[in-house]
């Protein structure tokens, strides 16, 4: 045996210019939204298409990656102990999304309970430049206008919002059938379940567009407006994520790939789709049927 011999189960991974990249494609894809938004580099503001470059540069980044593990996953690389590096750190990464829209209920939460103490508190409301800022003070009946102040009315949340709710709690079954079946060696059921999530997370994504249009209220108006586009919608594009990962997912289970006792890759996309599950259920019940509930002035869209 000679002395340069792997002797452990270890996998050193090797030079890669996947990390480089994507920090660039990263930076491409930031600029482009600063475009975007502000105007940057000569184009104008309001250019919708600035921040495809970057995304388009990112996902031919993500492709080569992810493509590379799977490669050297085949290729014998990723033993035991691997795997369970590799499922220790799919864990942290959805612990920190969990951390990430805690930050969204905390100030849903704070803004909820302490609206009209805060916008008492750090605005002389006597001002007329701050007039506007009495719409804090109710929440979440008023919206801010250039015409004043109009009520606005939240979205029933046993109509669209009660079908989203039963779309993912579906999914999540059908996931998990999936995911079962693979690992019994049934890969027509595997692939049954697989297409009927990608489904339901299709007809979740195009309701929320649905709901998304017939708002009665606006992301820059009020208080409750913000908290809710920003909570809805970062879960919105998780769902996005992660109806894309489970169709990778698919396609590699048509092409042959997956094993009943090898297949990390589905495994770590049903956890991200439960995960996203979960956090919808607690959105359906503090941002739609709390408000509808407790506030009932401005309920009833």
């Amino acid at each position: 045996m000679s002395g340069d011999a792997v002797k452990h189960d270890y996998h050193l991974v090797k030079p890669s210019p996947w990390p480089l990249l994507g920090a660039m494609g990263l930076l491409l894809m930031m600029l482009g939204g600063a475009a975007y938004m502000k105007g940057l580099f000569g184009i104008p503001k309001g250019t919708w298409w600035a921040p495809l470059p970057g995304l388009a540069w990112l996902s031919w980044v993500l492709i080569g990656w992810w493509g590379d593990v799977i490669k050297e996953s085949r290729a014998g690389d990723h033993k035991e102990v691997v795997q369970i590096s590799l499922r220790y750190g799919m864990v942290l990464f959805i612990a920190s999304e969990v951390m990430f829209f805690v930050a969204w209920f905390w100030g849903f939460f704070e803004m909820a309970i302490f609206h009209d103490l805060r916008a008492t508190a750090h605005f002389d409301l006597a001002n007329p430049d701050l007039e506007n800022l009495k719409g804090w003070a109710q929440w979440p009946i008023t919206e801010i206008t250039k015409d004043g102040f109009k009520q606005i009315h939240t979205f029933d949340p046993f109509h669209l919002p009660l079908v989203n709710t039963l779309i993912l709690l579906l999914s999540g079954t059908t996931v998990t059938w999936a995911h079962h079946a693979l690992q019994v060696g049934d890969r027509t059921g595997a692939k049954i379940g697989l297409l009927l999530t990608v489904l339901l997370g299709i007809s979740f994504t195009s309701l929320q567009v649905i709901e998304y249009s017939e708002a009665g209220f606006s992301y820059d108006g009020s208080l409750y407006g913000s908290a809710f586009f920003m909570a809805t919608g970062f879960h919105g594009a998780h769902v996005v994520i992660g109806t894309l990962f489970l169709l990778v997912c698919l396609l590699r289970l048509l092409a042959g790939g997956m094993k009943p006792d090898k297949h990390l890759g589905f495994e770590f996309a049903a956890w991200y789709w439960h995960f996203v599950d979960v956090v919808w259920l607690f959105l359906f019940a503090f941002v739609y049927v709390a408000p509808h509930l407790i506030w009932p002035g401005g309920a009833g869209h």
